[in-house]
C-alpha cells in the first residue's frame, strides 16, 4: 500500500471470517500495535494510490507479463524445474526440490538482482515501473539459476 516507503497493511475477509475473528469475550487476533493506523503511513498510502491510478499501470502490468511468460519459458525445459507461472507482474519458477536460499541469494546478487527464494519457489513480482533493462536481467537471473539447479 505504500510502496515499501512505510509499513501499513490491510485485512481482507468476508463476514464468515470476521465473526468467526470477532467472536468471544476475547477476540482472536485483537492487538494494538504501536503504529495501528499511523496517519503518516496512511498519508503515504493515500499519496502512492493515487501515483498508482494517474499511471498506465495496466499497460505496463501487461508488458511484464508478456516478458515474464516469455523470457521465464526456457525455465520449463530444464530437469530441476517442477513448473513455470506467470500472472500478471508475478513470475514463478517452482523447482522440484527445495532451494538452498544461501548459495541461490549469492548467485542472485552477483548477477545484480534481489530475490527472496522461497522453499522451492524462485519468483518475482517487479514494481511496474520497472525499464526494460532490469527486467532481462531479473529474468536472465532466474533462469540462470533454474538452468544450474541439480
Amino acid at each position: 500500500l505504500t510502496g515499501g516507503y512505510m509499513t501499513l497493511a490491510a485485512t481482507l475477509c468476508n463476514a464468515r471470517v470476521r465473526d468467526g475473528i470477532a467472536a468471544g469475550d476475547h477476540p482472536v487476533l485483537m492487538h494494538g500495535p504501536t503504529f495501528m493506523a499511523n496517519p503518516l503511513a496512511c498519508a503515504v498510502a493515500s499519496a502512492s494510490i493515487d501515483l498508482l491510478c494517474s499511471s498506465p499501470w495496466r499497460r505496463r502490468v501487461a508488458r511484464i507479463e508478456q516478458r515474464l511468460r516469455d523470457g521465464l519459458a526456457p525455465c520449463a525445459a530444464c530437469d530441476a524445474v517442477a513448473d513455470v507461472r506467470v500472472r500478471g507482474a508475478i513470475g514463478v519458477v517452482e523447482m522440484k526440490q527445495p532451494i538452498d536460499v544461501a548459495v541461490v541469494q549469492r548467485r542472485l546478487v552477483e548477477a545484480g538482482v534481489w530475490l527472496r527464494p522461497f522453499g522451492r519457489l524462485l519468483y518475482t513480482m517487479p514494481p511496474y515501473v520497472i525499464d526494460d533493462a532490469s527486467l532481462e536481467r531479473l529474468i536472465a537471473a532466474m533462469v540462470a539459476i533454474a538452468a544450474g539447479a541439480r
